[in-house]
């Protein structure tokens, strides 16, 4: 059977990951940041070491956008250095490695979806360090896959569904900006992605190189936020969603104003292809809904000892 190391096991992808190679029986030992440092040669070398993986995949980064612009060095360490030592030392140990990227390597300005081939222009702290682990990774192992993804959420961690769920139960309006357009992906796509690229490279089946995998389907973080307040409606308040434009919601980091990644090399390599994103949207709001209801009910049955 195959194992596979993953390394972020505790981030948004991490755990989903995680479920998904349990349901899936896959042989799969995960790391997170408070077990592993993974910019410390010495305990990556000792848990490749220790797993004997067929396959590792990278999914630890930094990825606090606006906070990078203040704490690049912080940023560096984990997106650029990080990934150049786990590629070398899986080099080391003639191990495979997936490892996830990102659409802020691009400045946006193209008119249709980023193909692998666009070169990379990144606009801030954020997508500088990725982009420069991205290129610590090819340089230090040949036997490797990037996968770049764009707006990535899902049930576990913070990201804009969930933030949009909270904000929507507490405002009768959020302003959300329209000039800003990408392919949202759900975890649950993206793990799909990432265990059949491990997998294919377990077999020594994967074409190594750059891969964009994202949602199928392209949207504006406006009708992204119409989206979710829309699936949620039957459970609650339902608030306007009013486009606003870059300019009036300005941040510490520029983000690009297009992401929209072209995901057909990946599909045609590896066979995975992401549902269209409304569809996961309404899938993981029904789910957290769900979920939070049913931890209501029991909080209600649960037994109060009055004296």
């Amino acid at each position: 059977m195959t194992r596979i190391l993953l390394f972020g096991a505790g981030g948004q992808l991490g755990r989903e990951v995680t479920a998904l190679a349990a349901e899936r029986g896959i042989d799969l030992v995960g790391l997170g940041h408070e077990a592993l440092d993974i910019a410390d040669p010495v305990e990556v070398a000792r848990a490749i070491e220790a797993v004997r993986p067929d396959a590792l995949i990278n999914a630890a980064a930094y990825t606090a956008v606006d906070k990078a612009e203040t704490e690049p060095e912080l940023a560096a360490r984990i997106n650029a250095f990080a990934p150049g030592l786990i590629a070398e030392r899986c080099a080391r140990y003639r191990t495979p490695l997936v490892h996830v990227s990102t659409d802020y390597v691009f400045d946006g300005t193209k008119t249709g979806a980023y193909v692998e081939a666009d070169p990379i222009a990144p606009l801030g702290v954020y997508g500088r360090t990725k982009a420069a682990g991205e290129a610590a990774v090819r340089a230090a192992s040949e036997r490797h896959v990037i996968v770049r993804t764009s707006w990535v959420y899902g049930a576990h961690g913070n990201n804009f569904l969930k933030t949009m769920l909270r904000l929507a139960a507490e405002r009768d309006l959020l302003k959300v900006v329209s000039d800003q357009r990408g392919c949202p992906t759900a975890t649950r796509d993206l793990a799909e992605a990432v265990l059949a690229a491990a997998d294919a490279a377990a077999r020594g089946d994967a074409r190594w190189g750059t891969y964009h995998f994202a949602g199928t389907g392209a949207t504006t973080w406006h009708d992204f936020a119409s989206a979710v307040v829309a699936a949620a409606a039957g459970h609650g308040r339902s608030p306007q969603v009013a486009p606003i434009t870059t300019a009036e919601y300005p941040t510490p980091a520029k983000r690009p104003k297009n992401s929209e990644l072209a995901s057909d090399l990946f599909e045609r390599t590896f066979g995975v292809r992401a549902l269209p994103w409304e569809q996961r949207v309404s899938e993981v709001v029904e789910a957290l809904l769900a979920g939070a209801q049913s931890a209501q009910a029991k909080a209600t049955q649960a037994p109060v000892e009055v004296s």
